[in-house]
């Protein structure tokens, strides 16, 4: 017989009553627990009379239906999921509100789920998601790539794919060619390198990156874009400058005091790029306090144009993520492979790779550097 399985019936609700079962559902509407189950299955065929006996008795009785036992019989809604660090994070946020809205349209609910980086919790929650047969799930943000890291990611992945669902990474790369995952990414390396270009097409030289964070997945391409940018410029490694401890606003802030008291509040820099628009703000607070002003005496650049971005004083530039339209992506992208693996168009669960563009957004942050004129030629263009 097909149908819905009945849980298994704790202790009692949070109140002390006893927890309703299906079985209950049956006797109240004088039927048996399996008309019971094909009319809460919605999918086998039932007489009027009895369809309206069963729903009757289950909005009386405050039944509850077994969600697992659902998604175990196929039966129930077709959800998505989205697994994030943090639901503060504009980032975050912008990405589970891209996913949520296309799945909406697309017919499916999303559940948004958050670990505050406790590895224990997002594997739980991803073990929750496959348990419950969501049709994928979508795993956003950066993390450190170590060993660790990429045994978690590859038990993920493959055991979402077992279960017929898929892991998508939105917003970070594959740790392996093979791993079985679907990636929808930014051009994190080009987003840096157009900002440091910038600062050096307007005159700068003496560049500092602020919000190192060693072997993470986000900040290490904008590292690399803003090495990359210094040499097509003709500076050597001796031009560059990588300091601070991650992203965020205080750590902007504490690294950015740090390095003005071992100067005597005199930097040895005319232009900042920021690792986040966080740090870039925690940063120019710090400058502040020493009576140094954007872009007077320095140039910034952040990352991310999080919504405070344009209120700064003065408004920052920065590089633009299209952080809706990732997550965006990430449904179609998942859904239309499904479709094609079901139709027999495609086969397996091979890597697929996606990457969207940035966009450099240019306000007030930046001018030349001090003591020189807007007219003065900049150097070198790049590759020169």
């Amino acid at each position: 017989m097909a149908g819905i399985a009945e849980s298994t019936p704790g202790p009692g609700t949070a109140d002390g009553r006893r927890r309703v079962t299906i079985r209950d559902v049956a006797d109240r509407a004088g039927v048996s627990v399996a008309t019971v189950s094909r009319v809460l299955a919605g999918s086998y065929p039932t007489s009027a009379g009895a369809r309206a006996k069963v729903l009757r008795a289950v909005e009386e009785l405050d039944y509850v239906i077994d969600g697992r036992a659902r998604a175990l019989a196929g039966t129930g809604p077709r959800t998505v999921a989205v697994v994030v660090s943090s639901v503060r994070s504009a980032f975050y946020a912008a990405v589970a509100h891209g996913v949520e809205q296309e799945a909406a349209a697309r017919g499916r609910l999303c559940m948004v789920c958050g670990h505050g980086g406790d590895e224990a919790r997002e594997l739980a929650l991803v073990q929750m998601m496959r348990e419950q047969r969501s049709e994928f799930v979508v795993l956003v943000g950066g993390a450190v790539e170590d060993e660790r890291y990429r045994a978690r990611l590859t038990r993920y992945a493959r055991g979402l794919a077992a279960a017929g669902s898929r892991l998508v990474l939105c917003g970070r790369p594959a740790p392996s060619p093979d791993m079985p995952v679907l990636v929808v990414e930014y051009d994190n390396e080009a987003g840096a390198y157009a900002a440091v270009s910038l600062l050096l097409a307007t005159g700068h030289r003496e560049i500092l990156y602020l919000g190192a964070m060693p072997g993470h997945t986000t900040v290490e391409p904008r590292i690399a874009g803003y090495r990359r940018a210094l040499a097509d410029y003709g500076l050597g490694p001796a031009a560059e400058r990588v300091a601070g401890q991650g992203l965020g606003r205080e750590e902007g802030y504490t690294a950015m005091r740090r390095i003005l008291a071992d100067r005597a509040g005199r930097p040895d820099f005319t232009a900042v790029f920021a690792g986040d628009d966080q740090v870039a703000a925690g940063a120019m607070a710090a400058l502040r306090e020493h009576g140094l002003r954007a872009p007077r005496d320095f140039s910034i650049v952040g990352y991310n144009d999080d919504d405070f971005a344009q209120d700064l004083d003065p408004p920052l530039t920065t590089v633009a993520i299209p952080a809706d339209e990732l997550g965006r992506e990430a449904v179609r992208l998942a859904l239309a492979e499904a479709a094609e693996r079901a139709d027999g168009a495609a086969s397996g669960t091979a890597q697929q790779r996606h990457v969207l563009a940035t966009r450099l957004v240019r306000r007030g942050s930046v001018g030349p550097p001090p003591g020189r004129s807007p007219g003065l030629p900049p150097g070198p263009a790049p590759g020169s």
